[in-house]
């Protein structure tokens, strides 16, 4: 049995359409992350799945129940079986840690309320500050009590949108691997909403692509970066790209020369093509080259140390891309690289129009 489905669904607010007949399945024990811009419809689908919107048009259904769909009243957010984790807490002031993971429990008339809020308090790591008040722990904290309250009713589902975007990055991380242990340690399901790359991949084991509230795709972490449906979901996984192709007889050209035989599609492309590279399938030169890999040489447009090693960023034949070097560079040196183009991506037909998810992308590239 499915956790979620949904069949369908659509939903406009006046001219804006903010869910164009979305399909979505949550497997049981699973955990789906949706990854999408600003203006994606992320928050949309999940308000409707929670019952706080109601769909123009399609079929919700929650652990095989419908509880939206053509003909019918929509179930009320409290009978659906839900937990509920948002970037701003939610915690009522004037309880204690306690108090705020028991509140749910006790207006389901549970009669082991505060001990069972004791049993996931401790799940987070939080045992010892039951007693305190929302203003008397950190943010990170308060969102163990959030997650706390929201697991406490064993949810068929649990909703996450964007829990983390308050945190700082050790924090993102830290409760990132709670929320996912938690979760698969009791048996439940996910449908988790973010903006953040990394934290998707990670956590999700399946991601989603939402773009102007379409699902582009949803597949496993390692498929969707190998093998991106589409030219609109390679650059969003930044995939390095595009550098455009020329055919000379049955043989296509990138910038710096002919592509292998083994490279993916080339023998089917048009014409009219362009080349991504997943970003696994490029790496700095600090060894030997392996089978089907070739040398390419870019130029250095800065260099960042971080704990991974030195990141370089660098252009090749007018593409941006990023790799991490063991050796140090300054902007304008020269770098080898090593393209792995037995993973090549390619795509015909006319270059799709930038994109609002594109633009956002890209403004959040140049600052990080």
């Amino acid at each position: 049995m499915n956790a979620l489905e949904l069949v369908d669904v659509r939903k406009r607010f006046g001219e804006h359409v903010a869910l164009r007949g979305l399909d979505l399945r949550v497997e049981a024990g699973s955990i789906v992350c949706l990854l999408g811009a600003s203006g994606s419809g992320k928050t949309t689908l999940l308000r409707i799945v929670a019952g706080l919107e109601h769909p123009d048009g399609g079929t919700v259904r929650i652990g095989g129940h419908t509880v939206a769909g053509p003909g019918l009243a929509p179930s009320a957010p409290e009978r659906r079986g839900l937990g509920m984790v948002f970037q701003d807490y939610a915690l009522w002031p004037h309880l204690s840690a306690l108090d705020n993971v028991a509140l749910p429990l006790r207006a389901r008339r549970q009669p082991r309320a505060a001990e069972q809020a004791l049993d996931m308090l401790r799940c987070v790591g939080l045992e010892a500050m039951r007693e305190r008040r929302p203003h008397e722990l950190s943010g990170g904290q308060q969102q163990r009590v959030a997650l706390a309250r929201a697991l406490a009713v064993r949810p068929r589902l649990l909703l996450c949108d964007e829990p983390l975007s308050n945190l700082d990055a050790t924090l993102r991380e830290e409760l990132r691997d709670l929320i996912g242990g938690v979760v698969r340690e009791h048996g439940l399901s996910a449908l988790y909403i973010t903006h953040d790359h990394r934290e998707a991949f990670a956590l999700g084991d399946e991601v989603g692509i939402l773009d102007a509230g379409v699902l582009r795709q949803l597949d496993a972490p390692r498929r969707l970066l190998a093998a991106p449906c589409d030219e609109q979901v390679a650059r969003f996984v930044h995939a390095p790209g595009p550098w455009s192709l020329r055919r000379a007889g049955s043989v296509l050209h990138a910038p710096w020369g002919a592509l292998p035989a083994t490279a993916g599609a080339a023998a089917r492309a048009g014409d009219d093509a362009r080349l991504y590279l997943p970003a696994a399938a490029v790496r700095a030169a600090d060894g030997p080259m392996r089978d089907g890999e070739c040398a390419v040489t870019a130029e250095v447009l800065r260099c960042v140390a971080t704990p991974r090693g030195n990141e370089l960023q660098a252009t090749l034949h007018g593409v941006a891309l990023r790799v991490i070097s063991p050796a140090w560079s300054t902007p304008g040196d020269p770098v080898e690289l090593y393209l792995d183009l037995r993973q090549a991506l390619i795509y015909e037909g006319p270059a799709p129009a930038r994109t609002r998810t594109d633009e956002l992308e890209l403004e959040r590239e140049n600052t990080t």
